[in-house]
């Protein structure tokens, strides 16, 4: 009776689910809605294989589904500029590489051999995330070479300043 506490004394909690998604700033900016863009068009594609007479061809989907989560994940919580030694440009580029390449293939399999509507559609998701893919690494391609073209004027005498500058602006 003698406590002067608010009924309220205990702060509300953040919600869990509002820690796992990408800020605002991220989810805005290029990067964000491109790797955004990557896991919703593996996503529907993967259901699409699924649902397909091609469902041979789910696991491409499900791992580009799982990388482009991971590193949506690890830009957007900042868990990149905490592992330095690790090459997450080079990384990024190489799953985009590998992806539009693989995407493309299975898109034309899917579209060609099949003929249910589920395989179609996956076909079509997958050419449009071939686009997306390419784009992406078309990009990430442009950062390294302007890096690279920056890093080979300056002298040699600072190379680990031009590794955080790198990663400062790949966090776009």
């Amino acid at each position: 009776m003698g406590d002067i506490e608010a009924p309220n004394a205990n702060p509300p909690r953040p919600n869990v689910l509002l820690s796992v998604l990408p800020s605002k700033e991220f989810a805005s900016s290029r990067k964000g809605m491109l790797l955004i863009a990557e896991v919703a068009l593996s996503f529907v594609s993967f259901v699409c294989f699924a649902a397909s007479t091609a469902a041979a061809f789910v696991t491409v989907p499900l791992l580009e589904l799982l990388a482009a989560l991971f590193l949506l994940f690890a830009y957007s919580t900042k868990f990149n500029e905490r592992f330095k030694g690790f090459l997450w440009p080079l990384t990024d580029f190489m799953r985009c590489v590998s992806a539009s390449i693989i995407f493309f293939i299975i898109s034309i399999i899917s579209v060609s051999k099949y003929v249910d509507g589920s395989s179609k559609a996956a076909g079509i998701f997958g050419f449009i995330a071939t686009i997306i893919f390419a784009l992406d690494f078309y990009l990430i391609f442009n950062e390294l070479a302007a890096f690279l073209k920056q890093g080979a004027g300056e002298s040699a005498e600072e190379p680990s300043g031009r590794q955080d500058e790198f990663s400062d602006s790949d966090s776009d």
